[in-house]
């Protein structure tokens, strides 16, 4: 079985599938890895690195969707909707196609992919259980848009995160607020406390106050009446609209205390709830920074716009949306793990074995043999617009 890994044609996307380190163990499962010409160029892996892991180089990216019966990639149609396109007309039934793929914000694209008879698997719904944790990709790249947000955070923020005695005086600490203790929070709270900052964090689930606390950091407990705050996969649960008001309200004092505010929440397959207003911005000391970790699904800050850098009552508020692209040589070897192990759960003497009865492949599995089979995903396409 031959296993394919295109360049990636999302705008400013640098990262790739896979890495020369990960095709020996692909090989000793029986399975030929084929690299479109430069495609880990950007992250810093050249050709010659894979063909010596013994990898083989494809004659153009039609030659390579025509040979490989199963597709690797960090961005599928779903989540790469306009340049994915092109790639669609190259598919062909029966092929398997792995990678991120937004089926919850685009099911329309799950269902273009199963019109064209491919099996796809998404990256975004590992479950959260121990079997799946090295197939994890969500929290591997979380965990690099934590630890990115905070050194954009520190470039862009008019004074030094650390306490220094100088003989000029002291100068002391930033005072940054983390709202959301999740992957991405947690490493956003460990990568300003080694910077040095005084470091305050908050999240709707009190059960995260141990782990926010194991970092130095400061749990900020905001007294709020919710009977279920997270949900059986472990992300925080949506909440109606009178809570996130009463959240808001009880974060103003916080907000304008900081120096740098990172905002990391996130409800799979819905908006982003808004936890800073524009209100609350206004609040903070001129110079301060907001990095809106959730800009690309609405934000939690009102006035961040997607890839944007806004300056708001003299507040920088950035907008990344693909962080993990900017560290792309660690990105790629986080992901490329990620997605050989669900390869390597899903092949059986070199074949592909799709158990419908294990939770994995179930969960994973959203379209086959022409239909969206993803519960979740068929609900959306089912439900009115």
């Amino acid at each position: 079985m031959i296993v394919g890994v295109p360049t990636e044609t999302f705008p400013g996307e640098r990262r790739i599938a896979t890495i020369p380190a990960v095709v020996p163990a692909l090989a000793k499962s029986g399975l030929d890895v084929l690299i479109e010409a430069g495609a880990g160029e950007s992250a810093g892996f050249t050709d010659a690195a894979f063909t010596d892991k013994g990898a083989q180089i494809a004659a153009g990216r039609a030659r390579l969707f025509a040979d490989a019966d199963v597709i690797l990639q960090v961005r599928t149609l779903g989540a790469n909707p306009v340049n994915g396109r092109a790639d669609l007309e190259l598919l062909r039934p029966g092929q398997t196609v792995i990678g991120f793929s937004e089926p919850l914000g685009e099911p329309q694209s799950a269902r273009d992919l199963a019109a064209r008879g491919a099996t796809a698997f998404s990256m975004e719904l590992i479950p959260r259980i121990t079997r799946a944790q090295s197939m994890d990709a969500l929290s591997s790249m979380a965990t690099i848009a934590g630890y990115k947000s905070v050194l954009l955070a520190a470039e862009m923020l008019p004074r030094m995160f650390p306490m220094m005695m100088t003989a000029a005086g002291t100068i002391t600490p930033a005072r940054v607020f983390i709202v959301g203790a999740g992957v991405a929070g947690l490493q956003a709270i460990a990568s300003a406390r080694r910077l040095g900052a005084k470091v305050e964090a908050y999240d709707v689930r009190p059960a995260v106050k141990e782990q926010v606390e194991s970092l130095g950091a400061t749990f900020v407990d905001l007294p709020l009446d919710t009977d279920e705050s997270e949900d059986m996969g472990g992300y925080a649960k949506a909440q109606d609209e009178a809570f996130y008001a009463r959240q808001r309200e009880m974060m103003a004092r916080v907000v304008s205390a900081s120096d740098v505010v990172v905002t990391t929440a996130l409800i799979p397959g819905r908006p982003a709830p808004t936890l800073v207003t524009d209100e609350m911005v206004a609040s903070m000391m001129p110079g301060s920074v907001i990095v809106d970790l959730a800009a690309e699904r609405g934000g939690n800050v009102e006035p961040s716009r997607p890839d944007e850098t806004v300056v708001a009552h003299g507040v920088t508020v950035l907008g990344p949306t693909n962080l993990p692209a900017t560290v792309p040589f660690h990105a790629s070897q986080m992901y490329a793990k990620n997605v050989s192990a669900l390869l390597l759960h899903l092949v059986d003497d070199g074949a592909l074995r799709i158990d419908l009865e294990d939770e994995i492949t179930q969960g994973t599995l959203v379209s086959k043999d022409g239909e969206v089979v993803h519960p979740r995903v068929r609900e959306l396409l089912d439900s009115p617009a």
